[in-house]
């Protein structure tokens, strides 16, 4: 079976640690193929983002046109967009391409507090919240979204459903940005039940590029045919298992090991 082809649109991380760096690990690891629209450029390692450069919107649309019209798409995976003319030029191409999937992690700012949206991108996203299939915020950022203060597990609740009923997606509202020992994301479809899942919260500074590592899991799954609740259960544990192999590397909020702390080449040569 040909691996889920999958496209993602987001920003280099030139510490590794997040965005398309960590996406096309994911990717990888999970089976898929991953190809690339890059919407922006950043300076940064683990202690913060020190430059950010943006793509011009028609050179992320060449990329996204190449790569379409030649390798075909299964799945679509939304991060750092960099710019309002971006998000908007984004939305209308997207809008084209019918039945495929898209997974929108709607990234405002980094773990280490830099700014990675400016307020015309945020208000821009509106469109390319109406035409994702999932949209994964955490807390912070789906309290910008919904307009509305999300400080409790019942806050994600109300304000996910308030988004999931304005623009037609599903959302998976984390919730790792709340205060408490266990960690709670919710699953919310408008006008039914969420689904929930809970783990216990782990003590690490290890933790950049979670957000893109788990959009990016759940984009792999879709693009496999996976059913969403299939999809976010393999990413949830696949982003457990890349925090607790984490190499320790920077000062501050440190990168996850995407491979797990093995060598995946060298089992399969050690077994042949």
């Amino acid at each position: 079976m040909n691996p889920a082809r999958v496209l993602i649109v987001a920003g280099s991380d030139s510490g590794g640690g997040a965005g398309i760096q960590a996406d096309i690990k994911t990717v990888t690891m999970l089976g898929g193929f991953a190809m690339t629209a890059i919407a922006a450029l950043t300076a940064q390692n683990t202690l913060g983002v020190t430059g950010v450069m943006p793509v011009p919107a028609d050179f992320v649309l060449a990329q996204i046109d190449a790569v379409i019209g030649d390798l075909g798409v299964d799945v679509v995976k939304l991060g750092m967009i960099g710019s309002a003319e971006t998000a908007n030029a984004l939305a209308g191409r997207l809008e084209r391409l019918g039945a495929i999937p898209i997974v929108f992690d709607p990234v405002m700012v980094a773990s280490s507090g830099s700014v990675l949206a400016d307020p015309d991108t945020v208000a821009a996203f509106e469109r390319l919240l109406r035409v994702a299939t999932v949209v994964t915020p955490n807390a912070p950022e789906l309290a910008v979204l919904a307009g509305c203060r999300v400080e409790s597990v019942d806050d994600l609740a109300t304000a996910a459903e308030t988004l999931a009923q304005r623009t037609g997606a599903a959302v998976l509202a984390k919730g790792g940005h709340l205060q408490g020992d266990m960690l709670e994301d919710l699953l919310v479809r408008a006008g039914t039940e969420p689904r929930r899942w809970q783990s216990a919260r782990v003590d690490t500074r290890n933790t950049h590029g979670t957000g893109c590592t788990l959009a990016s899991a759940i984009a792999c799954g879709l693009g496999a045919g996976m059913a969403l609740e299939d999809a976010v259960d393999r990413a949830r544990a696949y982003v457990q298992a890349t925090i607790a192999a984490a190499p320790g590397f920077g000062a501050g909020h440190g990168p996850m090991g995407h491979s797990l702390g093995a060598d995946p080449f060298a089992r399969i040569t050690a077994a042949s």
